[in-house]
């Protein structure tokens, strides 16, 4: 299983990034080899977000018509939310946001150990990431 960050999914729909290939290729090759990519609703509301001020309303459009069903997505029940909100209060860390410590704790949650994410954090939080 492979978790997929908002980070990821902007590289691979701006065509401008600098990672967009790598991006592109990387997803392209998990998915014909049926690899399980797994996120949850809150990097989902994160990326349209930036898509659509970023990218435009297209962009947001193709990933939520043409992305957001290759993924399996972790809905963030009420538990799920007060466990992430005490990671982030007793963290008091201004760089890690709220969605970030959502990631983490589904990772864990789900025993994935690898992140399709353009972000160190998942490094710093003992995570392996992809492409890279």
């Amino acid at each position: 299983m492979i978790f997929v960050d908002s980070s990821a999914i902007h590289a691979y729909l701006d065509s401008s990034d600098a990672r967009h290939d790598e991006a592109a290729d990387s997803l392209a090759g998990w998915l014909r080899s049926g690899r399980d990519l797994v996120s949850h609703n809150y990097v989902i509301v994160e990326a349209v977000a930036l898509a659509q001020r970023w990218l435009g309303a297209g962009a947001a459009a193709e990933l939520m018509r043409d992305l957001v069903p290759l993924f399996r997505i972790v809905w963030v029940d009420r538990d799920l939310h007060d466990r992430v909100t005490a990671s982030f209060l007793a963290a008091q860390n201004r760089r890690i946001s709220l969605v970030d410590w959502t990631c983490f704790i589904v990772m864990r949650d789900e025993g994935i150990d690898t992140a399709f994410a353009f972000d160190a954090d998942f490094e710093a939080q003992g995570f392996r990431t992809v492409p890279g």
